[in-house]
């Protein structure tokens, strides 16, 4: 079984799924912002405010699920 484990895509599968969170967010929010213009320079600052709305939701997420699981 060691032998099995010590393949690297055994490895990637044990990392956790959060890690990726942060590259989610990045291409999610340029591939949104392509879509509505055609010019690097707006793409790149619709996906910056593209970004940070989608991470301001997934924090208050955390927050209500944590004070639900904490408090109730």
């Amino acid at each position: 079984m060691p032998m099995l484990l010590s393949l690297p895509i055994l490895e990637l599968a044990a990392i956790p799924y959060y890690w990726h969170l942060p590259i989610l967010v990045v291409v999610v929010s340029l591939v949104y912002a392509a879509t509505r213009f055609d010019e690097l320079g707006p793409i790149l600052r619709e996906a910056f405010r593209w970004g940070l709305r989608l991470t301001a939701f997934l924090f208050v997420i955390v927050v209500v699920l944590y004070v639900v699981a904490t408090y109730l």
